[in-house]
C-alpha cells in the first residue's frame, strides 16, 4: 500500500507541475487570443486523461490488489476534477458590451452612444438618453468611436465581390472639418475631409453588402392594405379593398451602383349590392402585375413587365399585357425618386361579348414619382399611356396616386385612386373607371 500512495503522490505532483508551467505560461502571454486558450486547455485536459489512464494500468500490473488500484483511479479522477476546471476558469471571456462612441457638439453637450450611420451631410447617432437624433456635420465639434466604421467618399462606386482597399476602415475620429480613420495600431491613419465623405457604414454592414449575394427571399420591402365596408338595412351592401406592393432592389444600399429591381402588385376591388325585387349589382376589379429591372449604368436600365387585368365594370373578363424596353432613373435620393420608361407591349383583350375581343400590338409610355415627405408620409403617383399602333382606336391608359401616413409601428393608413381608361369597350360600358380607397397597411421589411 506504501509503493501504491507513493505511486500517486508522485502522479499528482507532475500534475502540479504541468499545471504550474501553463499557468505560467499564460502570465507571459496575457493577450494571446481566446481559440489559442480553450485549445491549450483541451490538450492538457487530453494529457491528463492519459495519464489518468497510463498510470491506472501500471498501478494495476505491479500491484496485485484491487483496493490498491481503486484507491489510485479514485485520487487521480479527483486530481482531473480539481486542475482542469481551475484552468478553464483562467481563460478570460469576451466582452458582453462595447465601449461606447463619444460626440460633441459645438456648444460643448456631450452625448455618449454609438454612431449609426452618416449620409451625406448629416450624422445618425443613437444614445440612450437622446434615442436615435439626427444632425448635420457642422454642428459637430468632435465625434470618436471605438467600433470600426467604412468611410465612402464622393467618388467612390462600388460593385459586388470588388476589392474593398479603396474605401478606409477603421475606427473614426472626427475634428476640425476632418475624419481620421485608424485601420489597427501599426497601420497608418487615413484623413478624409468632411465634404468628400458621402457615406459612414459600420464595417460588417459594409463587408456584407459587398462581399454578401442574397438569395431570392432575402430584401424584399412592401406593403399589404385592407379595407372592407358593410350596410344592413332595406339594401344590403359590402364592399372589400385590398392591395399588395413588393420590392426587391439590389443591393438595397445607396452607396452602391443598383444592378436590379424586381417589383410585384396587385390590387382588388370586389362590391355587391342587393335590394328586394330588383337584381344584384356586383363591381369586381382585379389587377395583377410584376417588373424586372437590369441596370446598365447606375440610371439607365432594360426591363421586361407583365400584367393581368379583369374589370366587370368595363366589360373586360380578361386583359394580358406583356411588354419590353428601357427606363432612366431621372431622379434619386433620400427623399425623391422619378423614373421614366417606355417599352414594346402587347396586349390580348377578352370581352364578355367575344366580337369585340382584340389582339394589340403597341408602345408604353410610363412614368412613377415618390416623395418621402415629414414624419415619414409617403406620396406614390404613377401613369402610363398605352397606344396600339395596329388599332390606333384601342389606346388605353393607367393612373394611381396614394398617400400613406404612420399610425403606430409598422401600421398607417393610407389613400389611393385608381383610373382605369378603355377608348373601346362594348357598347353599354363606360371607358373610364375610377376608385377611391382607404385602409389600413401594414409594412412588410
Amino acid at each position: 500500500m506504501g509503493v501504491c500512495l507513493n505511486s500517486i503522490m508522485a502522479a499528482m505532483r507532475h500534475c502540479a507541475k504541468k499545471f504550474d508551467g501553463l499557468k505560467l505560461l499564460r502570465r507571459e502571454f496575457p493577450y494571446q487570443r481566446v481559440a489559442e486558450r480553450n485549445s491549450e486547455s483541451t490538450r492538457y485536459y487530453g494529457s491528463v486523461n492519459k495519464m489518468v489512464l497510463q498510470t491506472g494500468l501500471a498501478l494495476k500490473q505491479n500491484f496485485s490488489s484491487n483496493l490498491c488500484f481503486a484507491v489510485a483511479s479514485v485520487w487521480l479522477c479527483l486530481a482531473t476534477l480539481i486542475v482542469v476546471p481551475d484552468l478553464r476558469a483562467q481563460t478570460p471571456k469576451p466582452d458582453a458590451k462595447p465601449e461606447p462612441d463619444v460626440l460633441i457638439f459645438t456648444d460643448d453637450e456631450k452625448l455618449i452612444g454609438h454612431l449609426v450611420r452618416s449620409t451625406g451631410a448629416s450624422v445618425t447617432f443613437k444614445s440612450d438618453m437622446a434615442g436615435e437624433i439626427t444632425v448635420e456635420w457642422n454642428k459637430i465639434r468632435e465625434l470618436r468611436t471605438q467600433r470600426r466604421f467604412a468611410v465612402v467618399q464622393k467618388n467612390v462606386k462600388l460593385h459586388r465581390h470588388e476589392d474593398t482597399a479603396q474605401v478606409p476602415q477603421g475606427t473614426i475620429v472626427m475634428s476640425g472639418e476632418k475624419i481620421e480613420v485608424t485601420a489597427g495600431p501599426a497601420q497608418t491613419t487615413s484623413t478624409i475631409p468632411i465634404g468628400n465623405a458621402a457615406y459612414l457604414i459600420d464595417e460588417a454592414t459594409f463587408q456584407k453588402a459587398v462581399l454578401h449575394r442574397p438569395g431570392i427571399l432575402e430584401g424584399w420591402r412592401g406593403a399589404v392594405t385592407a379595407g372592407a365596408s358593410l350596410v344592413e338595412a332595406t339594401q344590403t351592401s359590402q364592399t372589400f379593398t385590398g392591395s399588395g406592393s413588393f420590392i426587391r432592389a439590389v443591393p438595397t444600399e445607396s452607396w452602391m451602383d443598383a444592378r436590379n429591381r424586381t417589383t410585384v402588385d396587385f390590387s382588388a376591388s370586389y362590391g355587391k349590392l342587393t335590394q328586394p325585387n330588383t337584381p344584384n349589382l356586383r363591381t369586381a376589379i382585379y389587377h395583377t402585375g410584376g417588373e424586372r429591372d437590369e441596370y446598365f449604368t447606375p440610371r439607365f436600365y432594360a426591363f421586361g413587365q407583365v400584367a393581368y387585368d379583369h374589370n366587370f365594370s368595363q366589360g373586360l373578363d380578361l386583359q394580358q399585357a406583356y411588354g419590353g424596353g428601357v427606363g432612366w432613373t431621372v431622379m434619386k435620393n433620400s427623399r425623391r425618386m422619378l423614373d421614366l420608361k417606355t417599352s414594346l407591349s402587347y396586349v390580348d383583350q377578352q370581352f364578355q361579348e367575344p366580337s369585340h375581343n382584340q389582339n394589340l400590338f403597341g408602345s408604353t409610355f410610363a412614368e412613377r414619382y415618390d416623395d418621402k415627405f415629414f414624419r415619414s408620409i409617403v406620396f406614390t403617383q404613377q401613369l402610363s399611356v398605352t397606344p396600339a399602333w395596329n388599332n390606333t382606336s384601342a389606346y388605353s391608359a393607367w393612373g394611381s396616386a396614394g398617400l400613406t401616413m404612420p399610425l403606430y409601428k409598422r401600421f398607417s393608413f393610407s389613400i389611393s385612386t385608381i383610373d382605369t381608361f378603355l377608348n373601346n369597350p362594348p357598347p353599354g360600358f363606360k371607358k373610364n373607371s375610377f376608385q377611391l380607397t382607404t385602409g389600413l397597411s401594414y409594412t412588410l421589411h
